[in-house]
């Protein structure tokens, strides 16, 4: 049936090929961004932060940073996190800030988890991170609102398979710009699967697939396969629709991983431009019932 769930996963990703907006190409190194039940899986103190920069080379392309850490509590059955993410595109710049909660359920041969978080987005515009021909120009000006929001995910696991689904954000956020309403932000499902297969002793071999789905737009699917060499370095090749394309390095060093993707464009996309995201993590295991046999990462 592990097989089969798998397969199923990777068939549906390469039937989707419409573009969407590009992802974290790094999601399943730090999951909880796109699914609160993932806070506390690794049964440590896990603290992570990335840095992605999209379409290199272009003027005030987009850029984004987060930072995200969780914890195990009370017999590793509860977990709780804490993230933030700072996007930029132009003028345009939304942070957000959230916190995360989970209940795990140990079952016979794996672990169920369900999770909450809730938190805040503050959408801002400043006209003097661009440049204009005509300064001051009115469509141009400085803006900020905020807004509550809040995301619901459910969680299977063990140490071979992983199956999410998730719904970060529920609400379907507008601001008011203008005398307009302008609609920021729409209800975005995720359901993530990942499959590990023992090679041997020294190397595993883990293809995962994220679908991203959003009303009113096709189905975005992530298909990536990478090869993990003596539990220490990861090597692999991910497509995105089939039109955007990549390759991932990645190194364990006791409690640190250190991970890099490297992106280019397909032939069908209109922008010719390289992207780049790094990521840097530290896991310990600083309560009694912590994990202690597994550095988490």
């Amino acid at each position: 049936m592990r097989y089969f769930i798998t397969t199923i996963f990777i068939s549906i990703s390469f039937l989707a090929s419409a573009q969407q907006d590009p992802l974290y190409s790094q999601y399943f190194n730090n999951p909880m961004l796109i699914n609160p039940a993932f806070a506390g899986s690794n049964e440590r103190l896990y603290a992570g932060v990335a840095y992605r920069s999209q379409w290199a080379g272009i003027d005030g392309g987009p850029t984004t940073f987060n930072f995200n850490s969780h914890i195990a509590l009370v017999n590793n059955k509860v977990g709780v996190g804490f993230l933030a993410v700072q996007d930029q595109l132009g003028d345009i710049k939304n942070t957000q800030y959230g916190t995360s909660f989970s209940y795990r359920i140990k079952m016979k041969t794996s672990t169920f988890s369900f999770g909450m978080q809730t938190g805040f987005t503050r959408y801002a515009t400043d006209p003097n991170a661009v440049k204009v021909q005509v300064n001051p120009d009115p469509a141009f000006y400085q803006f900020t609102e905020t807004k509550f929001n809040t995301g619901v995910g459910v969680l299977l696991q063990n140490e071979k398979y992983t199956l999410s689904l998730s719904v970060p954000h529920l609400l379907a956020n507008s601001v008011s710009q203008g005398g307009e309403s302008i609609q920021v932000y729409s209800q975005n499902f995720y359901m993530y699967g990942a499959y590990v297969f023992y090679v041997n002793e020294r190397v595993q071999f883990k293809p995962s697939t994220l679908l991203r789905a959003t009303k009113g737009s096709a189905v975005s699917a992530d298909v990536n396969c990478n090869f993990i060499f003596n539990q220490k370095y990861t090597a692999g090749l991910f497509a995105r629709n089939l039109n955007t394309y990549g390759a991932l390095v990645q190194m364990v060093m006791d409690n640190y991983r250190l991970g890099y993707i490297f992106e280019v464009p397909g032939k069908s996309s209109a922008l010719n431009y390289n992207t780049h995201e790094i990521s840097l993590a530290l896991s310990l295991d600083v309560l009694r019932s912590h994990n202690h046999s597994s550095n988490g990462l």
